[in-house]
């Protein structure tokens, strides 16, 4: 499947788990992530009226506080784990969010429920984070975006099914069971992890933790050109993406009245993400990640002027066919952005790979995180918000990715 030069395999702790399985247990490690979002979407009116939300958008917070605590919890993972190793940082953020769980289990009002997110976001950030450095340590350019490809078809079944599980907890228990699911699968993780994945850092290649030296990875990261370049361009994506997780389960259960169908729709609908995520494994071995990166920024934004356009004339309320159809486009593509934009983004910071996943992780989640909430409170009971940020989005991400790759012939 790939040649020797392609990877590089750690000897730290014993040998690595084959491909197939190592790919397995990053995108369940990962999959904590979307899981703690997604089956949550049906349950937020729910969780809003039961613990007091005042306004029609603030059960969005509910998402919003989950990727705020993501973005913050990536600046201490990586940088930390340069210097201790991937395993305990990893183990330390699944404690974390198993914590956050119980939490929000147990919340009594609106705030400590968001506070609880914020907590749960913050430890799974630890597995996200520095699995990212992990892959970092083992593959390197192309064999890395394949890689990152692998585990995306992996993980996308979770928002397919997500969703679907979210609401048939609904059908038998209250929102808490959710978060019970979660601290499930939480602790099936740290078993397997912990069995069957060796250190991928080995001892003498760890640099001892300073202030000094953090800052100075810091800056090497924000000054590398082609890094910061594709950092802002993933973090504009990505944003378009979160306004459309804040706002779909009240556009499509509520604007067009789905109902319990709505798990259906949004799992169609993420079918395009992971259907891109096994044509762009293929695709970016032939035609490379900026290639391919580029063409999809294009597209999303030549489709969304144009759907724009289309939904105005008919009040912010399009037929739902043609919606579906403009998101399953829209998805495909974003599909072959998200695993390219972390592999160009992380394709130069192999030197300081854990302090670079975490600048990565932190500062686009922070801007989708930004962007998104912005995009999903501005929801006003039409689909033009939605359109409008996908557009606006990956329009200026195409202006910052021609800025970070003008070193490139």
């Amino acid at each position: 499947m790939f040649s020797k030069d392609s990877f590089r395999v750690s000897q730290a702790n014993g040998s690595s788990p084959p491909i197939v399985e190592f790919v397995a247990l990053m995108a369940l490690l990962t999959s904590l992530v979307a899981l703690s979002i997604d089956a949550m979407l049906p349950a937020l009116p729910m969780i809003g009226r039961d613990l007091g939300a005042l306004e029609r958008n603030d059960h969005q917070l509910v998402i919003s506080a989950f990727f705020f605590g993501f973005a913050v919890g990536q600046v201490f993972y990586g940088p930390v784990s340069d210097s201790v190793g991937r395993k305990p940082l990893i183990y330390v953020g699944l404690f974390l969010f198993l914590a956050g769980c119980l939490m929000s289990i147990l919340a009594p009002d609106f705030e400590w429920m968001l506070a609880g997110r914020l907590l749960q976001g913050i430890g799974v950030a630890g597995p996200r984070s520095v699995t990212l450095a992990l892959i970092r340590d083992r593959f390197a350019g192309r064999a890395m975006a394949r890689i990152m490809s692998f585990i995306m078809a992996v993980f996308i079944l979770v928002p397919v099914l997500a969703p679907a599980i979210g609401q048939g907890i609904l059908l038998f228990a209250g929102w808490e069971m959710i978060f019970w699911l979660f601290v499930g699968l939480a602790t099936a993780s740290v078993a397997w992890f912990s069995l069957r994945q060796p250190e991928t850092l080995p001892v003498e290649l760890r640099t001892p933790w300073s202030l000094a030296r953090v800052g100075s990875a810091v800056l090497q990261t924000f000054r590398n050109r082609a890094a910061f370049g594709y950092m802002i361009t993933a973090g504009f994506v990505f944003g378009g993406f979160v306004g459309y997780l804040n706002s779909a389960q009240q556009i499509f259960q509520e604007q067009y009245a789905l109902g319990v169908m709505f798990p259906v729709t949004f799992g169609i609908l993420s079918l395009g993400i992971g259907a891109a995520s096994v044509v762009n494994a293929r695709l970016v071995m032939r035609f490379g990640m900026r290639f391919l990166t580029m063409r999809a920024l294009v597209a999303v934004t030549l489709l969304s002027i144009a759907y724009f356009l289309g939904a105005a004339l008919a009040a912010g309320h399009p037929p739902l066919w043609s919606l579906m159809a403009y998101c399953m486009a829209v998805f495909f593509c974003m599909g072959l952005l998200f695993g390219n934009l972390n592999a160009l983004a992380m394709e130069p910071l192999g030197h300081v790979a854990g302090v670079g996943a975490a600048m990565v992780g932190s500062l686009t989640t922070l801007m989708s995180a930004v962007l998104g909430t912005a995009i999903g409170q501005a929801y006003d009971g039409t689909v033009l918000p939605l359109v409008g940020g996908f557009g606006l989005c990956c329009g200026v991400a195409i202006v910052t990715m021609r800025w970070a790759d003008r070193h490139h012939p």
